[in-house]
């Protein structure tokens, strides 16, 4: 029942933002962050002070661990000025052993796996012998024609004209189905998640949950009603005061 309350009010919360940013919205949004950072913040440090650190040391005696913990403590030494250079030791080694293990990943994910699904056989080999044309083929020639434009598009040391020119349109063409299907695949996923919030706002408007979408819906418009009525009543009482102190200046 708390946790069905709960959930309505903040997704009331975060959807009145729809109206304007009012102190509700922030409300829920504060609290969104902060929760989320202290979990995480807690939860990271239960697992690797408790599960990658006491308990190797003290159950399995693997002492060694003590030498990144100790890394790890100098990296605090950047909250105290005259102690601060200690952490530079922490930097480098996180950066330097960070780039050694990220660097070869990064090339061999981004680029020879590029290169490779990109220059795939255009015969297929099956029980029946070689075979040319298939949608196999068909899909590894669009593949293969659409970087090679798109390539084009971004080759800016030759004018585009003539060939050069129809292959960096054929490449916009590329990129616009490919800027399409990203966009399109974001606002499916918005999509869902505002599906699965209606459908917890519907499963909450039960009698078994108290009723709890319709009570804080009403609630929830009557607080922005009463927020609405006094930032005008503000607005106006900031804007006689400007009027007035205009005329005794003159």
């Amino acid at each position: 029942m708390l946790g069905a309350w709960l959930a309505t009010g903040l997704t009331l919360f975060m959807y009145s933002f729809l109206y304007r940013d009012n102190p509700l919205f922030k409300l829920g949004e504060h609290l969104y962050v902060g929760v989320s950072i202290g979990y995480t913040i807690v939860r990271l440090h239960y697992d690797v002070m408790e599960k990658k650190l006491i308990s190797p040391v003290v159950q399995q005696g693997q002492w060694w661990l003590l030498v990144p913990a100790l890394l790890g403590v100098l990296v605090l030494t950047r909250f105290i000025p005259r102690a601060a250079w200690l952490s530079r030791l922490s930097f480098a080694f996180i950066v330097g052993f960070g780039s050694g293990v990220a660097i070869p990943r990064i090339i061999s994910s981004f680029i020879l796996q590029q290169v490779q699904g990109t220059l795939r056989p255009l015969a297929a080999v099956g029980a029946d012998g070689v075979s040319v044309f298939t949608w196999q083929t068909l899909n590894t020639l669009l593949i293969l024609v659409g970087v090679v434009t798109v390539l084009f598009y971004f080759f800016f040391s030759v004018e585009h004209r003539g060939a050069i020119k129809v292959a960096a349109r054929t490449g916009i063409y590329f990129l616009m189905v490919s800027f399409g299907a990203a966009f399109g695949y974001t606002v499916m996923a918005r999509m869902s998640l505002l599906i699965g919030r209606f459908d917890d706002l519907i499963t909450f408007s039960g009698q078994e949950f108290g009723y709890a979408s319709p009570i804080l819906l009403v609630v929830v418009l009557a607080l922005l009603v009463a927020w609405e009525r006094r930032r005008r009543r503000l607005e106006a009482g900031s804007a006689g005061g400007d009027v007035v102190g205009d005329g005794s200046s003159r």
